[in-house]
């Protein structure tokens, strides 16, 4: 009878301890897919100079190949991947609470003298933002043995930061 038990306890003990290792190993994935896009975006202040070359998406010649080298430096590798139409750039303003606006931005050729023109946004000159999107493809580890088939497939971040 004590056999069967230990049998029984074994077996749980071995499948929970198979689920903590897959939500361990998402969630440190997740970790790395959002750095490598923080990554990616900071790799751009080291590739293009500010005070000449911006916008940047359009006059500095080294930002693909920075922001390509800069994501592929996590411990994912080459499995990161640029999303379609990133990085991208666009001048936006701020939100009485401190959030970009409006959404989408405010296009390269069309910048305001001042964001006072902008509804809902504080006074004072719209900043140039770059935003880098990356994308991995996760797959569980255990496949159908734990609740990892449950995560989403494909695990993609955003960034954006300030070039000036």
């Amino acid at each position: 009878m004590a056999g069967i038990e230990f049998a029984l306890v074994a077996g749980v003990l071995c499948f929970l301890l198979l689920n903590g290792i897959e939500v361990a190993r998402y969630a440190y994935t997740v970790m790395q897919v959002q750095n490598a896009a923080q990554m990616g975006v900071q790799s751009v202040w080291k590739a293009c100079d500010p005070t000449k070359e911006l916008p940047a998406t359009t006059k500095c010649a080294a930002l693909r190949a920075a922001i390509a080298a800069a994501i592929r430096s996590t411990t994912l590798g080459e499995g990161v991947a640029l999303l379609e139409h990133s990085p991208s750039e666009a001048y936006y303003c701020l939100s009485k609470d401190n959030a970009l606006i409006p959404d989408g931005g405010i296009a390269l050729g069309s910048k305001p003298a001042n964001c006072s023109t902008i509804p809902g946004a504080q006074a004072g000159q719209p900043g140039d933002y770059i935003r880098v999107g990356v994308t991995y493809p996760y797959q569980p580890l255990f496949l159908d043995l734990t609740v990892g088939r449950f995560f989403d497939g494909p695990i993609t971040k955003t960034t954006h930061m300030r070039l000036l």
